[in-house]
């Protein structure tokens, strides 16, 4: 090797190490309080992009010089915690008999706008599904009407409970008895968190039901993204959308950080109790929120899941944001994200639970 090659070899060793320390401070925003610094606790939604690059590092180094490929495998173990958390790759688990079913969906008022005149496509899959426990975000029956949902999915749940806070609503289906709800208290405008006591089987357990604050972002500045993402915007034009989006999106996280604290406190207060806490949590798995709520609990996706299993899908945003978590009292098999149904801005999420 001459020398010219062994300088560049150099420099770009010396950015692969930089990608790595990027990649490491990215990783962990969700130790970064969104009270104090809202901007900078949004960082790990850019993690997907220095992963890639330092995967880029490691075929290239795999083509160019084999030994350098130290590099990039030392990053991903540096790393291992986000990686895993980001993009988790395990074993497919095969759920015993006896396992609950859990089946977690925002779905966008069940979409009720869209042909009318079939039955609701997201009621067919829900009632498809036959899952045990239902927990539904964004279940407003104003669209499609409440005849059609109890007519469809009143056949498979003999247990259907509610809560409302303004605009918002949630829903929990149940083959097993529900005995009691409970709201969490924290101040939001149109979200909300909602404890339910379930009897499974001569034990009491809890089912936290969230949809957290939203990005709060409107049809309009959904376009903007989608054009900056495309290239389609000017220099200046880029600026200015940028710079919005990370200040609106951080003030929305200011906001989200207490909603979690309180969930958190609530789950923390029950210890001991079998419970399982899902949900549109409206944060990455690299996010304050997600820490703060999964302290002491297991991420079903991150356990038995695999790939980064998008969940929300619509103007060019692509994130993990819906989540099926729960005490050790369960062992989790066979999560998911199911993306066969569209209808809905996000996929439902499901796993299988062994008490």
């Amino acid at each position: 090797m001459n020398k010219v090659s062994r300088v560049t070899v150099q420099i770009i060793g010396g950015a692969n190490v930089a990608s790595i320390l990027l990649m490491l401070l990215i990783g962990n925003a969700d130790k970064v309080d969104p009270v104090v610094w809202p901007k900078l606790s949004n960082m790990g939604l850019f993690f997907p992009i220095v992963l890639a690059i330092n995967i880029f590092f490691l075929v290239f180094w795999a083509l160019v010089k084999v030994r350098m490929t130290i590099i990039p495998l030392l990053g991903f173990i540096v790393c291992y915690g986000p990686v895993r958390r980001y993009c988790p790759l395990n074993l497919p688990s095969t759920p015993p008999k006896g396992s609950i079913k859990v089946l977690s969906y925002n779905v966008y008022s069940y979409a009720g706008w869209e042909e009318r005149d079939k039955p609701n496509a997201i009621l067919q899959y829900i009632k498809r599904q036959d899952a045990d426990i239902v927990c539904l975000q964004e279940s407003s029956e104003n669209e499609v009407g409440s005849v059609q949902v109890d007519s469809i999915l009143g056949k498979v749940y003999e247990y259907k409970d509610t809560a409302k806070n303004k605009g918002d609503c949630m829903t929990i289906f149940s083959k097993y008895p529900i005995l009691s709800k409970e709201r969490i208290r924290y101040k939001s405008k149109g979200n909300m968190s909602c404890a339910f006591k379930l009897r499974v089987r001569h034990r009491d357990i809890i089912v936290v039901n969230n949809h957290l604050e939203t990005t709060g972002l409107s049809l309009d500045d959904k376009e903007q993204f989608q054009q900056l993402v495309k290239g389609e915007l000017g220099g200046r034009a880029v600026t200015r959308t940028s710079k919005w989006l990370i200040n609106h999106l951080g003030r929305q996280t200011k906001k989200r950080a207490p909603e979690a604290d309180a969930v958190a406190r609530y789950i923390a207060y029950h210890s001991g109790v079998p419970m399982i806490v899902c949900g549109d949590f409206n944060d990455t798995p690299l996010s304050y929120a997600h820490r703060i709520i999964s302290k002491g609990l297991v991420d079903c996706y991150v356990e038995t899941g695999n790939g980064p299993g998008i969940s929300y899908h619509r103007s060019r945003i692509y994130v993990r944001i819906d989540n099926i978590l729960c005490t050790p009292d369960f062992k989790p098999y066979a999560c998911k994200v199911d993306k066969s149904i569209k209808n809905s801005d996000h996929y439902p999420i499901m796993c299988w639970l062994k008490l």
